[in-house]
């Protein structure tokens, strides 16, 4: 391994264009924050110095017998992430970057192609709306003044229609590719008026010296063609801390030693598929699955993936991706969507179930599961409430498997168990910190939890276990419509002015003593519908009485809007009895 000439941006952009520059399959995919872009830029403009690069010169043999892929052009956060792998039958020699990719996609997607990241308070969907298509631009007017990041330069990732509301003030420096003489850029900036503006001119100049003059690009060459020399590099110089975690390095042993898959092909394609149906996963997540059903320490360390333990993984690999599969099925009928379900770790103990059981056929609508099920969706629910796998994750998860199994050297289920073992996993995690039991204390908290909070659901889902969220569409309603808690509705309603503080408190109006899971459709018809009309006609229409019906839907029958002091009240001791006999 010798170090090599330094070259130019412009060399190394124009190298990964023409496929002279992959990526080897042992890579990680690439995960820059925009923001963390534009400052490799300003370092760059100021001679701030990124660091060298390792590459790999691939020839002969070598070339045909790895995988590898092209860098990203344009990223689209949570969506377009994946590289796309190469055919290199007949490509000529190539070099492989086995340290700095994130730096050279950022060059390239900065130069070359765009960065698309949602837009605050937007759904995570793939459209223009909510993730649209942003460019790297320059801000060519004026330098930035106390950045307590240190930056001068601005280089911001814009849409077009930020672009054109200040199309003075930026500069698209994809542009800068085109002017790699000194007299054809100068054309550019008369012909712009750039030099009429001191600091747009040096910025400019600086910006055409950066990229196509200066030799920035240092780099070592390893010229033995030994992947597993290559792959042993890799390993070694990204093992040191923040650039890789260990996830990235499993990941790496996993794709240089499946034999007759493709196991980053295979893993991204599961990501993507929970992701089609509603759910957002890392390769973190399905890495640590294969842990904790298959390895005995469970955390990311590259010693609990041996090349054997690589193996292994493919060789499970259908059955384990079914596994994950059905449990999202099964949540998805739990009523969950992605944003209320606050801990994806909690799943995990549901896969493993089902794997060792080698229950996944049918679990999710056989008539034989239903209890089975019934006792999954109030473990999961309890475990979300408690919070169970906030920090300790492994610790939680190593505890919890150590309850399904009578063999601490190998995974499988007790050859007695027929349903999901809550109470035992209940008596195993007391005494710990992630005790599983509630006092009044906590519930009363519990109750205070605002309506579009994300604990919200589960707690409601546990008040209202037998609803057919798997055929239903159910809403957080409020029972005393939220449009009647204000002043002049207060008035309206002769409610007297020393109660106006009950009344108006979120804790009262907002929470979950003044909310039920109801049908969108029910929902819809019940709209701003006052608690006594509508438990009123509810009853008529279901043909029982109307005690009958508020005991149905944990409702005191104190249904007067001036009697919400007492609703309140009565409701908290409804709902503490019951979440006191399902969690207890």
């Amino acid at each position: 391994m010798s170090f090599q000439t330094p070259i130019t941006i412009f060399e190394a952009i124009k190298n990964i264009e023409n496929n002279k520059y992959l990526l080897p399959a042992i890579q990680r995919e690439f995960e820059w924050e925009h923001s963390k872009i534009e400052w490799l830029f300003d370092s760059i403009m100021r001679n701030y110095p990124i660091s060298s690069f390792l590459f790999w010169m691939v020839e002969g043999n070598t070339t045909n017998s790895y995988k590898f892929y092209k860098f990203l052009k344009e990223y689209r956060e949570g969506f377009r992430t994946h590289n796309e792998e190469i055919n290199t039958v007949g490509l000529p020699d190539f070099t492989a970057i086995l340290d700095g990719q994130q730096r050279l996609t950022s060059l390239y997607i900065g130069l070359k192609g765009s960065y698309a990241y949602k837009k605050p308070r937007f759904r995570r969907e793939d459209t223009e709306h909510a993730l649209p298509t942003r460019h790297l631009y320059l801000n060519i007017q004026s330098p930035l003044e106390d950045e307590e990041d240190g930056r001068i330069y601005e280089f911001k990732f814009l849409t077009l229609d930020e672009y054109t509301d200040d199309p003075l003030k930026w500069f698209k420096i994809n542009q800068i590719l085109k002017f790699r003489d000194i007299l054809s850029f100068n054309e550019f900036l008369d012909e712009h008026q750039y030099k009429n503006n001191k600091f747009t001119y040096e910025t400019l100049s600086k910006l055409q010296k950066t990229i196509h003059s200066d030799s920035i690009i240092n780099y070592f060459l390893e010229k033995e063609q030994d992947i597993d020399k290559a792959s042993n590099i890799f390993i070694r110089i990204n093992s040191g801390g923040e650039p890789l975690n260990f996830s990235d390095l499993v990941m790496s042993i996993a794709v240089a030693n499946w034999e007759e898959k493709d196991a980053r092909k295979e893993i991204h394609k599961l990501v993507d598929e929970i992701r089609d149906k509603g759910y957002f996963i890392k390769k973190d997540f399905i890495l640590k699955t294969f842990l904790l059903l298959h390895s005995k320490d469970i955390k990311f360390r590259v010693t609990n993936f041996s090349k054997e333990n690589a193996i292994n993984f493919e060789k499970e690999w259908n059955k384990i991706s079914q596994a994950i599969h059905k449990t999202f099925d099964l949540i998805r009928d739990f009523g969950f969507v992605d944003s209320n379900l606050t801990s994806k770790n909690a799943l995990m103990p549901i896969i493993y179930y089902l794997y060792h059981r080698n229950i996944t056929d049918g679990f999710t609508s056989k008539v034989e599961f239903t209890e089975d099920r019934t006792i999954i969706k109030r473990w999961l629910n309890v475990a979300l409430v408690k919070r169970i796998f906030g920090g300790q994750a492994d610790q939680i998860l190593s505890l919890i498997r150590s309850v399904f199994t009578n063999n601490i050297n190998k995974y499988p289920i007790e050859e007695n168990l027929n349903l999901f073992p809550i109470k035992k996993i209940q008596e195993k995690l007391k005494g710990t910190t992630k005790n599983m039991t509630i006092d009044d204390e906590y519930i009363n908290n519990l109750l205070k939890i605002q309506k579009d909070t994300d604990l919200s659901f589960s707690i409601l889902s546990l008040l209202y276990p037998d609803l057919d969220y798997k055929n239903g569409d159910f809403h957080k309603d409020h029972l005393h419509p939220i449009s009647t808690f204000k002043k002049l509705d207060l008035d309206n309603n002769n409610i007297p002015e020393d109660k106006f503080e009950f009344y108006l408190d979120k804790e009262n109006n907002n929470s979950i003593l003044n909310l039920q899971l109801l049908d969108a459709n029910e929902n819809e018809s019940k709209q701003q519908t006052n608690l006594k009309d509508w438990a009123k006609q509810e009853s008529e229409k279901q043909n029982i009485s109307i005690e009958k019906f508020c005991e149905n839907h944990l409702i005191p029958n104190i249904l007067e809007f001036n009697n919400f002091e007492e609703f309140i009240s009565e409701r908290k001791n409804l709902l503490v009895r019951k979440l006191k006999e399902i969690i207890n």
